[in-house]
């Protein structure tokens, strides 16, 4: 949730904004391929961010049937913020961890669908490299940062990719 939480944080920084549209916006910019954060947890952010008082409801609006809520940050948000960037931007921006490196470990349990599993991955990979290629080219010219940022995920990706091929090979090699 501390994705979530930032990225509604970040946004209601920079203004009140009611759920839709903070929703609108994760989807457009296809947030949940690059972060953690899914569209469908940002009416349950708002609710928690404002029962621990790091959000406020600004204004309801009325639109036909419906009343939205128009949410703005607090002074204790905007503190919230602040180190939750400070935490992200202290870290590495991607993590090592996996549970594909564990089961490796065990990928003899699997014998028989180790290859076919290995090169699903690849392709999801493949998918997601096309999804970072497409990404890159809708937000071109955004800024050096977002290129930076582009850059090294399609280093990541690059890198996984010759990963599951050595593993392919590897395998193969010991079966």
């Amino acid at each position: 949730m501390s994705s979530t939480r930032l990225l509604v944080l970040g946004l209601l920084n920079e203004g009140p904004r009611h759920g839709y549209e903070i929703n609108q916006l994760v989807t457009a910019g296809a947030l949940e391929q690059w972060t953690d954060v899914k569209p469908g947890s940002i009416y349950h952010a708002l609710a928690k961010l404002e029962t621990e008082g790091l959000a406020r409801t600004h204004a309801e609006e009325r639109t036909g049937d419906r009343l939205r809520r128009v949410y703005a940050i607090t002074d204790e948000g905007r503190r919230t913020l602040r180190d939750l960037l400070r935490k992200a931007l202290a870290g590495p921006p991607h993590s090592t961890r996996s549970d594909f490196a564990l089961a490796l470990r065990w990928h003899t349990l699997l014998e028989d669908e180790v290859h076919d599993l290995i090169a699903a991955s690849a392709r999801e990979l493949a998918a997601r490299r096309s999804a970072l290629a497409a990404g890159r080219e809708a937000k071109a010219g955004l800024s050096p940062l977002a290129d930076a940022l582009f850059d090294n995920a399609e280093a990541h990706l690059a890198a996984d990719a010759k990963l599951l091929d050595d593993l392919q090979r590897l395998i193969e090699v010991l079966h």
